[in-house]
């Protein structure tokens, strides 16, 4: 959930940056159900079914990864998305060293008010003997952000590249020095004549 309020929150920053929103209905995406499908199964895995058998809740939590990844991959010339891709590859690789789950710091859970105990299946909870724990979600949110979590450095990876894309494609005045050419090589005027 705090992935999704910081990208609504990107949107509102690229509109106030002069984006124009409606360019985003214009994106084309190859093999965009693969993303929506890869979402879903972890929301169901995560939220509906986290008490199934686990060997197959991780071999599904995996696998929406592993979808998620060939469409990302699959879109890599857009702006962005092979920042967005790097995040999501940092913590797939770590679920996968960790038996499926993304090893957060039991005191960054605490902070957040979230449970320690691992009893249901879980995207990111505490692990016993993490490997790579720096790459898990070892920060608590800020308390004054709704949807408190914790956040690994590839959630914050996944946002610049979800960042740069947002302002990219609404051609915001924080990307439009970067995408426009003709811009980038305009002489600079001395304020004289010649």
């Amino acid at each position: 959930m705090f992935l999704a309020f910081m990208t609504l929150l990107l949107l509102c920053s690229a509109a106030l940056l002069g984006g124009r929103l409606e360019l985003l209905a214009g994106l084309r995406l190859r093999h965009s159900w693969l993303i929506l499908l890869a979402l879903g199964v972890q929301v169901v895995i995560t939220a509906v079914a986290s008490t199934g058998p686990r060997p197959v809740l991780v071999a599904l939590h995996l696998a929406s990864y592993a979808a998620a990844g060939f469409a990302l991959w699959a879109n890599r010339a857009l702006p962005g998305l092979l920042i967005l891709g790097t995040g999501a590859l940092a913590n797939a690789v770590v679920i996968a060293l960790n038996g499926g789950t993304l090893p957060a710091d039991p005191h960054a859970l605490a902070a957040a008010g979230l449970a320690t105990d691992g009893s249901a299946f879980a995207n990111s909870g505490a692990v016993e003997h993490p490997v790579l724990p720096w790459l898990g979600d070892i920060v608590a949110t800020p308390a004054w952000l709704p949807f408190r979590n914790v956040i690994s450095i590839g959630d914050l990876v996944i946002l610049a590249g979800a960042g740069v894309l947002l302002h990219a494609v609404t051609r915001s005045k924080l990307a439009v020095p970067f995408l426009d050419p003709a811009r980038r090589h305009r002489p600079q005027h001395s304020g004289t004549s010649p």
